[in-house]
């Protein structure tokens, strides 16, 4: 690549809450190992044929950034997920460079203990981070995704907001697009709804759609359309790692929960009994298994079951959907469209509106990728 090639090459930020997790880890790594050809981009939607011409930020193009409370370093965290089985050996290696640039972009988050700063000091800080590294870089436009562990959801009048909305405001404050794929509280409290109106940046739903709900948003459009009567519908999860610890906190579980029930509640026009119980298995790691039970009647109220089980690694499953609402996000800022983006959907539990299914909400995100392509 000539000189004047790389002064002129158009860069896109990516600012990560929670970028020392697992998650944003995975995330780094594998945008690294993809840009230089090592890996394939299994996973990634926006890599696939009818986002081609969508004009996407390229994955070389992508420059990590973010916030966090946790101090181990990338590259330590990389080798920790290859010891683990989520990332493949010899990886942490070949990407330690692009792992140690990113780790060095990671500002202190909060607020931690002891921390005497108001919201608004909060704020402006993580505010004030954002928009030095956007400028330091020279990049055109910075996205910020939450994938912070899950906290629990605010008591009602709570004096504080959430870390999660101090996060999605400093976003907002500092005209960036923002993704939250946690089912944490960030932009969708009365607070923020002003804020967010004024800011006029593209924003995304809440809490990414990985594993159990992924099938859930497959198999309640089945049996709605093949009117089968669904009496009810169980769950349980068995995970490790750090979202493991954070959901055994009963309040972090049930903002996970909510989100799974809503998309059997849009789908189905009811809640089908039962829920889903999550339990912390800390010799899990970073891998999960999630079992549903689905009661249902036939013809003349025969009573027939489905069981499903799914294992998976949440990291891996997680990672390049983070990839994909980054660059696509990126994109619908430079096409000059704002607000709340209910065609990303697809990518969400808890969406900004649109349908619940998964194949309606993958036609509407292909429609979205024509609407960019013919903005260009």
């Amino acid at each position: 690549m000539s000189a004047e090639h790389r002064v002129t090459e158009v860069r896109t930020g990516v600012w990560l809450v929670g970028a020392r997790g697992s998650v944003a880890t995975t995330a780094v790594a594998g945008c690294a190992a993809l840009a230089a050809g090592l890996h394939p981009p299994t996973g990634m939607v926006t890599e696939t044929g009818p986002f081609a011409s969508a004009g996407l930020p390229p994955l070389a193009s992508l420059v990590f950034g973010g916030h966090d409370t946790a101090a181990a370093p990338l590259p330590k965290r990389a080798e920790e997920l290859t010891h683990g089985g989520v990332l493949p050996h010899g990886l942490a290696t070949a990407v330690h460079a692009e792992l140690a640039a990113a780790d060095a972009e990671i500002r202190p988050g909060g607020p931690q203990p002891g921390d005497i700063r108001g919201d608004q000091e909060l704020i402006a800080a993580f505010a004030a981070d954002i928009a030095d590294f956007t400028r330091r870089h020279g990049l055109a436009r910075t996205v910020v995704v939450n994938v912070a562990s899950t906290e629990p959801a605010p008591d009602e009048g709570a004096a504080r907001l959430a870390p999660s909305s101090l996060y999605a405001a400093a976003a907002l404050r500092a005209g960036c697009p923002y993704a939250n794929f946690t089912p944490s509280t960030g932009l969708r409290t009365p607070a923020l709804e002003a804020e967010a109106a004024r800011a006029a940046v593209p924003y995304a739903g809440r809490d990414g759609k990985t594993g159990q709900t992924l099938l859930r948003s497959v198999l309640a459009p089945m049996f709605l359309q093949r009117a089968l009567a669904v009496r009810a519908w169980s769950g349980a999860n068995l995970l490790g790692g750090g979202d493991g610890a954070a959901l055994a906190d009963p309040a972090a579980a049930a903002a996970k929960n909510a989100g799974k029930e809503r998309v059997l509640a849009d789908t189905l026009g009811h809640t089908p009994e039962g829920q889903v119980h999550i339990d912390d298995v800390p010799a899990l790691g970073d891998w999960k298994t999630a079992w549903d039970h689905i009661a249902f009647d036939g013809f003349l109220g025969s009573r027939m079951v489905l069981q499903t089980i799914w294992q998976g690694c949440d990291s891996a499953l997680a990672a390049p959907l983070v990839l994909d609402l980054a660059r696509l996000l990126a994109r619908t800022q430079e096409a000059g469209l704002t607000g709340p983006r209910p065609e990303l959907g697809f990518y969400f539990k808890d969406p900004d509106g649109g349908p619940a299914a998964l194949a309606d909400q993958y036609a509407a995100l292909l429609a979205f990728a024509q609407r960019l392509a013919e903005a260009r």
